[in-house]
């Protein structure tokens, strides 16, 4: 049952039972603290998001900063630039260094930088403290989307994945809620207003460095990197638990694995490995994480734009609608994504983003004909990111899963920076500009290069995606350590 290493002397191999032992496991208190001091995560991502959108119209108003749609545009795209840097940056780390030590690091930098964004003074300041903030958040996306990946079983891999992801909009709603009475002149200072508001994900941050204390490292990290013993004493402990809690653990008689202890991987390696072994896998992910971060970056970055430009909403009043544009965000991982382990990867992929294209070119063309309140455009874009957010979701799930454990978090980093970088760097600006020239035409064409975007995804991932539901990482992909 225990990690046995070989005898041999200078070998460094061995053999382990250690994936099949984790992803036997019934779901326990473990599990739940995973996921809550790990997913929460994603709360902050939204809450920063939302802060960013539904602050536009106090940010432009500020005396001290009065910020142009373009610069509202830009300072998106820098957080997603620094997103971008700090997912690769700290997803080498993570691969080197373990899961663990990078959480603390990375949630450090976050939620810093966000308190020091409520002390910006013009522009370039605002625009410098967003890109430290965002490249806190791209660090916790590489470590701790390869954390969950290797805790949770496989069985319900898929579904919980998405539903973390999509607790993006719980951080939304927050920030949403908070834009209401912060934003509200009668209740408080405009210009104090959006300050304190960057204080809520600095007293969050340090709410989550607290809860991970108690976080083990990752067992399947361990044993890549030749420590079977301290895995054992890991999953040992938690099995002990669990059965203190009441559970019957299956039998541990699941297949062992046979690997070669390695410090770390070269990046020539990792290069190679995403570039000619795997180029298939690779073509799927980039466009899965293309093609959403600018369907969501895009419109989301400037979603409280086009509800005062458009339609005349007050400043103050953008979180009463970004609450259930949120609310479909989140309602749409947590229905479906069930359907992502039972009905399978591929199909349930293929439909959410086509789904999402479909729906999002025909509600952009209800807008340019000027026939949607901004109730209704409220409610259409409920509906169209109800699917949109499952898709999403199951970008970061895809390439979370489908490459070997010991390149897990830099291949999360990689694609999630190449995708973001063009879909969401761009995207925010392009809107921006769009928004800027009145013209509901204009903008109704940037919806239809989203619609354009999503449905080539589906047509990529049903040619060439492949069915990971239900099966253990090191079936989906085999560890670069494993000997036959």
């Amino acid at each position: 049952m225990v990690a046995r290493r070989e005898m041999s002397a200078g070998t460094g191999e061995f053999e382990t039972d250690i994936p099949a032992r984790l992803d036997r496991l019934p779901w326990g208190r473990f599990h739940t603290l995973v996921v809550a001091a790990l997913g929460i995560t994603w709360i902050l991502d939204g809450l920063e998001v939302t802060l960013a959108g539904a602050l536009a119209g106090a940010l432009r108003d500020s005396p001290a900063l009065r910020l142009t749609s373009v610069e509202v545009g830009l300072a998106g795209s820098t957080y997603i630039a620094g997103a971008v840097l700090g997912a690769l940056f700290f997803g080498w780390l993570t691969d080197r260094l373990g899961r663990k030590t990078l959480f603390f690091v990375t949630v450090a930098v976050y939620a810093t930088a966000t308190v020091a964004t409520a002390f910006s003074w013009n522009f370039l300041s605002f625009a410098l403290f967003r890109f430290l903030t965002g490249a806190g958040i791209g660090g916790e996306y590489a470590a701790i989307n390869s954390t969950i990946q290797e805790l949770i079983p496989a069985r319900v891999r898929g579904w919980t994945d998405l539903v973390i992801n999509g607790s993006f909009w719980i951080g939304a709603a927050i920030g949403a809620g908070a834009s209401i009475i912060l934003l509200d002149p009668a209740i408080i200072d405009p210009e104090l207003g959006w300050r304190l508001a960057f204080f809520i994900g600095g007293v969050l941050g340090v709410f989550i460095f607290l809860m991970r204390f108690w976080l083990p490292e990752s067992p399947r990290w361990l044993i890549t990197h030749g420590r079977p013993e301290q895995a054992e004493e890991i999953v040992a402990g938690i099995e002990a638990k669990m059965r203190r809690e009441g559970h019957e653990l299956p039998p541990a008689g699941g297949p062992r694995i046979r690997m070669r202890a390695r410090r770390y991987t070269p990046l020539g390696e990792v290069a190679r490995h995403l570039f000619r072994a795997q180029t298939q896998r690779t073509m799927v992910g980039l466009a899965l994480m293309g093609a959403q971060a600018f369907f969501y970056n895009a419109i989301f970055f400037t979603y409280a734009l086009v509800l005062t430009d458009f339609y005349g909403i007050p400043g103050h009043q953008v979180g009463w609608y970004i609450l259930p544009f949120a609310a479909g965000n989140f309602l749409g991982p947590v229905f479906l994504g069930r359907f992502f382990d039972t009905i399978g990867r591929r199909p349930m992929i293929v439909f959410t983003y086509l789904m999402s294209g479909v729906l999002l070119a025909a509600t952009g063309y209800l807008f340019s004909q000027e026939i949607l309140s901004a109730e209704a455009q409220t409610f259409a874009w409920m509906v169209i990111f109800f699917f949109a957010s499952a898709a999403a979701s199951s970008a970061y799930l895809t390439v979370s899963e489908t490459f070997p454990l010991e390149l897990r978090a830099l291949a999360i980093a990689f694609f999630y920076a190449v995708g973001t970088g063009v879909g969401g760097i761009f995207g925010p600006w392009l809107f921006g500009v769009l928004i800027d020239t009145g013209s509901r035409a204009s903008l109704f064409g940037g919806y239809l290069l989203g619609a354009a975007l999503m449905i080539a995804a589906a047509g990529v991932m049903w040619r060439w995606g492949i069915a990971a539901e239900r099966r253990p990482l090191e079936a989906v992909a085999r560890p670069l350590g494993a000997i036959e």
